[in-house]
């Protein structure tokens, strides 16, 4: 499962192109009824291109760091992503996963916080609430672009990054206003955008928040109990994982992220042949399949609460 395939990373990359391709194909000709329909598939597809990146963020897509580095870069434009930045932060999330404070990923709210005001008490609410499937724009802002949150050692590489952003940003965005105008921009680009984001939070928020994974202090943290027992794997509708190469497989990742995306379901297969009772039982890894309308209030309203518990009790 280690074993990096060209011919399947580039078809992960086909396929992403060509169903954004077709993504924005249908958002050119659907009647307006069915733009949300457009978007979402859209979105999703875009999402493709963040774990191609993913891919090569963690040296499993080819056997050339360059042709990572390359490649990660360009799938992440289109989101206006700056790859280094993600990649230095993303590194952090797997050292310290569900670490309080020092995890670079979800992070627990305290009581004390939660209660200090009532202005902030409703800020929280909102944030973990109806706008919480689109909290990781605010993750994106907080912790990409600004240099004082990098090493001395990692700031080339970040500035870099931002350049190719910026560059994005600076020739990409007038192009497309250009042609289609700006509401063609909110309708071509920014909508998909927002698919992106909802997946990225949703992806991440189920993964890490479960009410059963704890989050802990650094001196209870322990690093394999953190990448065993720090996610969870869950099941959504094929076409959204294949559009998403299997981001959903989360649990072999997090035990090793050098295993590629095409090959996280047999990595998936073979934990939980040789080692499900122990995962199920003392590692408290559960399979969840995702229930669109019970999830979502789960997530929006409960969770909260949840959060509350999960600090240093296990």
């Amino acid at each position: 499962v280690f074993e990096i395939d060209d011919v399947k990373a580039w078809k992960s990359v086909l396929v992403s192109v060509t169903s954004y391709a077709l993504g924005l194909f249908m958002i050119a000709k659907a009647p307006w009824y069915l733009l949300p329909l457009a978007w979402a598939w859209t979105g999703t597809a875009v999402t493709g291109f963040f774990v191609i990146g993913h891919d090569c963020a963690h040296k499993s897509f080819s056997k050339n760091k360059l042709v990572e580095d390359i490649v990660g870069t360009l799938a992440f434009l289109p989101l206006v992503y700056p790859y280094e930045p993600w990649r230095f932060k993303h590194d952090r999330h797997h050292a310290k996963t569900n670490m309080l404070v020092h995890d670079t990923a979800w992070q627990p709210v305290p009581p004390e916080e939660f209660d200090s005001s009532p202005v902030l008490r409703k800020a929280i609410i909102l944030g973990y609430g109806p706008i919480r499937p689109w909290l990781s724009i605010a993750h994106w802002v907080n912790w990409h672009f600004n240099l004082r949150k990098f090493r001395p050692s990692e700031v080339n590489r970040v500035k870099i990054s931002l350049a190719c952003v910026f560059a994005f940003m600076a020739v990409g965005w007038p192009l497309i206003i250009y042609k289609v105008g700006i509401l063609g921009w909110v309708k071509f680009w920014l909508m998909p955008w927002m698919g992106y984001h909802f997946w990225m939070s949703t992806f991440t928020m189920v993964h890490h928040t479960a009410p059963h994974i704890p989050f802990k202090p650094a001196d209870e943290w322990n690093a394999a109990q953190a990448q065993l027992n720090g996610t969870v794997h869950c099941d959504y509708p094929s076409w959204i994982e294949i559009l998403c190469h299997d981001i959903n497989v989360h649990i072999p990742h997090h035990i090793s992220p050098r295993i590629p995306s095409y090959n996280l379901r047999a990595a998936h297969e073979s934990i939980q042949e040789n080692w499900g009772k122990v995962i199920s039982i003392f590692l408290s890894c559960k399979a969840q399949r995702v229930n669109w309308g019970q999830g979502y209030q789960a997530t929006t309203s409960v969770r909260l609460m949840s959060l509350f518990k999960r600090t240093g009790e296990r």
